[in-house]
Order: C-alpha cells, then structure tokens, then sequence
C-alpha cells in the first residue's frame, strides 16, 4: 500500500444505499464499498498507520453517519495479512484500549482496523449529541445496526483487496462494541473468531440487573413482569436455535439486538471472553448466560469492575495476543 490518498469506486451494487424497511434482516445491505479513501498518516518501525474511509451502506438522514470513519494499522511484512477489526463501546475514550490492543497485534503480522461507530463523536447526529446516552428504542436500534453493518463493510472492502487473507477475520468488541462485534460474528460467517471484553447477552435480565439509568424504567418492573419476559425471550431463542434468526420473526425488535439471539451460529468457532466479576452494567449471570450459549469458551473474569478492569490492561493485552496468534495460526 503506498502512502498516497487514492479513491475506490465499486458501483457493482448500484447506490449501496438501502431502506431500513424492505430488510427482513436488518443486517443485511447491498454489497460493496463506495468511495474508499485510504491515506498514510505515520510510518512506525513495526507498522504503518492510515486513515480509511467509507461511504456506509445504510442512509439515515444524517450526514454525520454516512462517512464509516476508521484507523487502519498494517504490518510491514509483505504478505496476506489476518485482519482484526477492533470495535469500542460507549464514549470517546473507548477507543483508547482498542488502539493498544491494535498496537501489539499489528507486532504479530495481524491487520488491525477500529472503526468509529455512530456512537461516537465524530459520528454522532446532534441531535444524539444532546441526549446522549439516553436514547428512544429507535436509535438505540438504528446504533446497533449501523454499526454491525459497519464491521461487515469492512469485511467486504478487505475481500476485495488482496492484501488481506480474509479466511483469517476476528472482531474484538469492548461493552457495547462487544455486543455488536458477537452478533456482527453471529450473522456474519466470514468471521473466523471474536473476543468480547466486559459483554454478555439476555437483554431481560440485564434489564432487570443492571445498574445502567438506560435500564432504570424496567427495573421498575415487577419481578412477575419480568419473568415473563424471560419467558417469552426464551420460546423465541429456543425457536431460533432450530431455524435459525434469518427464519424466524422476532415478536419485538429489541431481539435483534440481542447477542443470545445469534449465539448459535457463534458456537462451533472460536471465542475468547474477558468479563469483570464487579461489573455493574453487564451482570454477571449475563455474561454466563451468553458464555453458556457459545458453548462454554475460554473466559477470564477480573476481579474490578466494567471500566476499572483496564487497570490489568496488560493481562488482558496478554489474553488476547495469544489468543489471536492460535486462532489464525501464526
């Protein structure tokens, strides 16, 4: 890759611009890249540092998210390339760990690319500025599904360019990003292996546990209430472990926003979790319901909470090197 800005144009699929409304799945998309710009911004001695930028797939109206920002760290060795594309959670400075992780997987020939999902500022509509983080069902679902149609677009340009051995793809997701990173894997098959750091699934009970004000209205939930809410949760888990999600009609749309929901298709590869035994946003039952319906993976609990367990950054640097370098065998 040479260190100018350049332009890709792919009009194979037309616009990629699709209406929310016509997919039954809302994590499909037309196919292909529009407007690729790649630009080198450092030279490291073990890497290179670019820029990369997309047009999104999805129109929502706002500008702010039609440009899928990302940062983008190659290796120096001239070959194919496993690539790991690292996914933050909520706030700014969710970004910081995923750079450190990129960091020591790029010293082991591992592509790394960190996209900039809705979410944060430098995509964030104003009108989300303001409120944030308390949004209606409806942003929280369009979040979700930018931002998971984000890691497959990058997947797609990454197919096309023969610098990568996409048969090497993981995603590594922190909190929220951990939560669209498993069903990004779950719906996506070309993703080889993931890790979710401070995650989980089962939305009800993470209603009804957490300590997050986005939950505090369900908390108010009689506990009759919630159960019944498991209960209706899990005849539709149980329904979709036989058809799969694609064949099955999610009775509310929050479902779809559910890592349980795709932890079938996650279960026969490769998964590594790092879960906080203190976190108060991902209960603990949670983070076992989902690590339980992977198929019981590698998991490392940390004794600190959701934020605080970065203060073992380097063990858990240490997790995920070695896991990375055994799931794509280098």
């Amino acid at each position: 890759m040479d260190n100018t800005k350049h332009t890709q144009t792919n009009n194979k699929t037309g616009s990629g611009i699709v209406n929310e409304s016509v997919l039954a799945n809302p994590y499909e998309y037309h196919k292909g890249n529009n407007n690729v710009e790649i630009s080198l911004t450092k030279k490291y001695p073990d890497f290179h540092h670019y820029k990369l930028q997309f047009r999104s797939a999805i129109d929502t109206g706002y500008a702010e998210n039609g440009v899928v920002k990302s940062e983008l760290y190659l290796p120096q060795a001239q070959h194919q390339f496993p690539l790991m594309i690292l996914v933050h959670g909520m706030g700014d400075l969710s970004i910081i760990p995923c750079k450190l992780i990129a960091r020591q997987l790029v010293k082991e020939g591992i592509a790394c690319c960190i996209p900039y999902l809705t979410i944060h500022s430098k995509r964030m509509p104003l009108p989300m500025k303001q409120k944030f983080p308390v949004f209606s069902d409806k942003e929280w679902f369009q979040s979700y599904r930018l931002s998971v149609i984000d890691i497959r677009q990058i997947i797609d340009w990454a197919d096309d360019n023969g610098e990568y051995n996409t048969e090497n793809t993981g995603v590594l997701g922190i909190s929220f990003g951990g939560l669209v990173s498993s069903i990004a894997m779950g719906a996506d098959q070309r993703i080889k292996a993931g890790v979710f750091i401070v995650s989980g699934g089962n939305s009800p009970k993470i209603e009804w546990l957490s300590q997050n004000r986005r939950y505090q209205k369900s908390s108010k939930l009689s506990e009759e209430k919630y159960h019944e809410k498991q209960h209706a949760y899990n005849l539709y888990l149980d329904e979709v472990s036989r058809n799969g999600f694609q064949n099955v009609k999610a009775p509310f749309p929050g479902y779809l926003l559910d890592p349980m929901t795709y932890a079938s298709n996650i279960k026969n590869r490769r998964v590594q979790m790092i879960n906080a035994k203190y976190d108060k946003y991902i209960p603990r039952q949670a983070a076992i319901d989902f690590w339980e319906a992977c198929g019981k993976p590698p998991i490392k609990w940390i004794p600190l909470g959701h934020t605080s367990l970065w203060l073992w950054a380097p063990a858990i640097v240490k997790t995920v090197r070695r896991f990375a370098v055994e799931s794509f065998e280098l």
